[in-house]
């Protein structure tokens, strides 16, 4: 994992070779900054996970349509739309560094912002899981 931090942002940028892991990020200083960015350099996304100690966001996109469902607190069957606090868009970037429109990415990237909801309580440490759709 690399970070690329300055007083506004944060961004955590993601290698995973085996395409299924985890990670913990606490932080450092007396709160979070105001975007906290993950970049996760996959193929596809079929499922991750984002918890604090009182949160728990999932989500997938799709590898037919790259159409993006997010839940909260592992209720699947009722997904967030684009109106939730915790909802999120997640981008799909290309190798040439321009929005994809297909699933496997070639040399991209999925990129979110965390919401602000999430990160209510100024919690100390976030978890990260991922799982791509493409194993090597």
């Amino acid at each position: 994992m690399e970070v690329r931090a300055d007083k506004d942002k944060t961004l955590f940028i993601v290698n995973s070779p085996f395409g299924i892991s985890n990670a913990a990020i606490e932080r450092t200083g007396e709160k979070w900054p105001d975007a906290v960015v993950l970049r996760l350099h996959l193929k596809g996304l079929e499922n991750f996970k984002v918890t604090t100690d009182k949160v728990k966001l999932e989500g997938s996109v799709s590898s037919q349509d790259g159409k993006v469902r997010l839940w909260k607190d592992g209720k699947e069957d009722a997904p967030l739309d684009a109106k939730s606090p915790y909802w999120m868009t997640i981008r799909m970037i290309g190798g040439d560094g321009k929005p994809a429109k297909a699933i496997p990415l070639k040399d991209g990237f999925f990129e979110m912002m965390l919401p602000k909801a999430f990160m209510e309580g100024n919690p100390k440490t976030i978890t990260v899981g991922w799982i791509d759709f493409y194993r090597n």
